[in-house]
């Protein structure tokens, strides 16, 4: 199963983490995309980009206009949260121009403390 992790962490630690991988050339069973704030993450990962992100996992490839469908919403409105997603990672394009979220699952990590 591949699994993209979401986590909450300085840059500095997310860049030292990517250097040691490339050091190291140990492959990921895991996908990993961090954000610096958890209000970062949820700009990002809106309820609506994450309801899509539900419907088009496992669904291999789908156009914007399926995906709509799929959500119940507006194609224009779609497409704005798939470009959003595409900037940040989440979503890939496939060479015909289908979007493809290329997960079986998401685990979503961050640890909320007292300042």
């Amino acid at each position: 199963m591949k699994t993209l992790i979401l986590d909450v962490r300085a840059p500095a630690e997310a860049m030292a983490d990517f250097a040691q991988g490339w050091k190291t050339g140990k492959s990921q069973k895991s996908a990993r995309i961090s954000f610096a704030s958890p209000e970062l993450l949820w700009r990002v990962l809106t309820q609506k980009r994450w309801e899509l992100l539900k419907a088009l996992c496992g669904a291999g490839p789908v156009s914007i206009r399926e995906a709509a469908r799929r959500v119940g919403r507006d194609v224009k409105a779609v497409h704005g949260d798939v470009t959003a997603l595409l900037d940040a990672g989440l979503l890939n394009r496939n060479d015909d121009g289908r979007i493809v979220f290329p997960f079986d699952a998401v685990k979503v990590e961050f640890l909320l403390q007292a300042a």
